[in-house]
């Protein structure tokens, strides 16, 4: 009989997170003997929460906000995409009881993007990032590493950009807020990294006369599932991909590092994803 494991959802806070439901779907398609639980843990505990996974025999965990950079410190040895980005997503508890670290969040953006609209290639042309938090770092990144020729990055505080690009160089060049719906001119792909269109937020404030009609836009909000941003563009005829996917589909390699299956991100589980998104 194969032995219970446990794995589950470190950040703070956690009780809004979809993760559950999602790894839960998993485990019963599967028949996996297992559980994956939501853990609110308040900054100043999480060293003692990630030894404590060892301890109680978890295989692991994901990480969210706001501890993706502090866990990053604190695991044994984290892989090549988490050093580039300076954060974590993913802790495997390994044979020996040491922690490995892993940043998925990249990978779970470009297979997003791969669903929404097969057609896209980082190569087409210019890539228009806004935002310059976590969720940006983890886009710009996997965009350059994916051969993106140009990854304008704006923010409306330039000075968090300017670090940004000055961490990855490249191909990552910063543009004043002030001339963003001019920055899409000519650009392949719109990636949304902010809250603006979240469910309370305000819309996102973006003019899109300048974007071409075949540039990708994409929005990581996935509540609500198709935001004033998608919507505009929509109607214009862009190609436009949200963001539960991205959800999706970075839990697929944590799944598989813990429960040893690669998981399949299926029409019903997006249905039953979906249904909990007001």
């Amino acid at each position: 009989m194969t032995a219970f494991r446990a794995a589950g959802l470190i950040g703070n806070p956690v009780s809004q997170s979809r993760s559950p439901k999602l790894h839960g779907y998993w485990l019963e398609r599967y028949g996996i003997a297992g559980a994956y639980l939501p853990m609110p843990v308040v900054p100043e505990n999480l060293e003692a929460a990630l030894k404590g996974l060892v301890a109680l025999g978890f295989v692991g965990c994901n990480v969210t906000i706001p501890h993706k950079e502090a866990a990053f410190r604190l695991v044994d040895r984290v892989d090549p995409v988490g050093q580039r980005m300076g954060a974590i997503n993913l802790v495997v508890v390994e044979a020996d009881g040491t922690l490995s670290g892993y940043n998925k969040d990249g990978y779970g953006f470009i297979e997003n993007l791969r669903d929404g609209n097969p057609s896209w290639r980082a190569e087409l042309g210019p890539a228009v990032v806004l935002g310059a938090g976590g969720s940006a770092r983890s886009v710009a990144v996997s965009l350059m590493e994916e051969g993106a020729p140009d990854v304008r990055l704006l923010n409306r505080t330039r000075a968090r950009a300017e670090q940004l690009a000055q961490e990855f160089g490249g191909v990552v060049r910063v543009m004043d807020w002030e001339a963003r719906h001019e920055a899409l001119d000519g650009a392949a792909l719109l990636v949304n990294t902010t809250n603006q269109g979240m469910v309370g937020q305000p819309p996102l404030d973006l003019r899109l006369d300048a974007l071409p009609v075949a540039a990708t836009v994409c929005d990581i909000v996935y509540n609500p599932l198709v935001t004033p941003l998608l919507v505009a563009a929509g109607a214009r005829g862009n190609p436009v991909v949200g963001g539960l996917g991205m959800l999706i589909h970075q839990a697929r390699p944590a799944f598989k590092a813990w429960f040893g299956i690669d998981p399949e991100a299926t029409p019903e589980l997006r249905a039953i994803l979906e249904a909990t998104i007001k």
